[in-house]
């Protein structure tokens, strides 16, 4: 598995000269905010060697050097899940990759649905920590030796990326909640029954994606920052049929103010 990472990271050096220190995964309906980057360089996941392809519709399948506001970044337009039939090796494959391209800070989107009764549709979450359901973990096998074999994840979401957030919002008067994100493997959406049980083991927002990234980045050193867009309620008596078109609209309403609070902290970093 090095061995591949290193060829796909090669390859990427060898087409660009852009060496950013933060990437940025656009998930679900989120995608649009790559129209915020100012391209620089850009390849498609099929022309990238070892690289997965994305199956799930709203998910282009590229990855993007450029500009975010002034700062230059690495940005995933559509990410690889569980639930398509990729081992937990190939959806994580791509931060694996951005190790090696030298990205010290990473930036997760996603959509999901809202447990807390408190939520709205449309809301905006700071991940503040997050409950592991995908049914293999990333980084069960051999270890890679970026991390420890036991890696600590007390802090998996940075605080000072949390308090940055935080502040951002409140300039710019956006609203935004907080919570924990539990992830699932799909690609069914969750019964009722489901949503109150994770609901009591302490989740705030469910989804299908983002914490194997995660797991992976902070065993590589990378520092976290999450957000979710609620885009549906798993809320008793709010429980309504959903389709995956329904969660692409809601996120897409969202992906202005999610844009501002992202290019904001992009541009607040310390590299």
């Amino acid at each position: 598995m090095m061995t591949k990472i290193k060829e796909s990271a090669a390859w990427i050096m060898e087409r660009t000269k852009v060496r950013p220190k933060t990437a940025v995964i656009l998930g679900t309906g989120l995608g649009r905010l790559a129209k915020e980057i100012e391209v620089i360089d850009a390849f498609s996941y099929e022309d990238i060697p070892n690289f997965p392809v994305s199956t799930v519709e709203g998910h282009k399948g590229q990855l993007i050097f450029g500009k975010l506001g002034e700062k230059i970044i690495l940005a995933m337009e559509g990410r690889f899940h569980y639930y398509e039939g990729y081992s937990m090796k190939e959806v994580t494959f791509p931060i694996r990759v951005m190790y090696e391209l030298g990205i010290k800070n990473l930036f997760v989107s996603n959509a999901s649905g809202g447990m807390n009764p408190d939520f709205e549709i449309g809301d905006l979450m700071l991940i503040t920590d997050h409950i592991n359901f995908q049914p293999e973990h990333p980084l069960r096998g051999k270890n890679f030796p970026t991390g420890p074999r036991f890696p600590d994840m007390s802090e998996t979401y940075d605080r000072e990326f949390l308090d940055m957030a935080r502040q951002i919002a409140k300039e710019k008067g956006i609203r935004t909640v907080e919570g924990v994100y539990l992830s699932d493997s799909g690609p069914t959406y969750e019964t009722p029954a489901e949503y109150r049980m994770y609901r009591i083991l302490g989740g705030d927002a469910v989804g299908m994606s983002t914490v194997p990234e995660v797991i992976v980045a902070r065993h590589c050193g990378i520092r976290v920052f999450g957000m979710s867009v609620i885009t549906d309620l798993g809320v008793e008596g709010k429980i309504v049929k959903i389709t995956h078109e329904e969660v692409q609209r809601a996120a897409d309403a969202a992906q202005p103010r999610m844009a501002e609070i992202f290019r904001e902290m992009v541009r607040r970093i310390k590299e």
